[in-house]
């Protein structure tokens, strides 16, 4: 029983050459395409300036203590449709528990890890200190909701809370 002897193949340094860049064009691109896809899905941004964000943050101090101080009661209320239609309901009143009324409320429903999928709501008062408005296309899931209300083109109310959706 005889076997053929077969003659080692050798290693030369063409073969290691081409080795070594197939292996790592391999991890170069799969590195690349792991770097698109994590940028496109979620850039990291809250802010598009955060030195903006920095010089503006005194004011939003100032605001939030002036917000307080008027000691108003902001009721926000939102329902989701199974066709995807949300409708948010707000009730505003002051300290005395009086209708508050002759505001602009705005409201926004944002996707906390993806912009793209945030509505904008503007909402009209349907009765005194009663404000209402919808947004079609609302997805069920985790949303923030961040409400403003302007008298006089003056910011005097904005909360922001996290919310789920069914």
């Amino acid at each position: 029983m005889n076997r053929p002897i077969s003659k080692p193949r050798q290693l030369t340094g063409k073969v290691v050459f081409v080795s070594l860049i197939a292996f790592f064009g391999v991890v170069f691109g799969v590195n690349g395409l792991m770097m698109t896809l994590a940028i496109k899905t979620l850039p990291g941004t809250e802010v598009d300036s955060a030195y903006a964000a920095s010089l503006a943050y005194e004011n939003e101090i100032v605001a939030a203590r002036d917000q307080e101080k008027r000691g108003w009661k902001v009721d926000a209320r939102v329902e989701r449709r199974p066709d995807g239609r949300a409708t948010l309901r707000v009730e505003a009143r002051d300290r005395a528990g009086l209708p508050l009324s002759g505001l602009k409320f705005f409201g926004r429903l944002e996707r906390p890890a993806d912009k793209a999928g945030d509505h904008e709501l503007v909402l009209a008062e349907i009765d005194s200190g009663v404000f209402q408005g919808d947004a079609d296309g609302v997805l069920p899931g985790r949303w923030d909701l961040v409400l403003e209300g302007d008298q006089d083109g003056n910011r005097m109310f904005l909360s922001k809370n996290r919310l789920m959706l069914n």
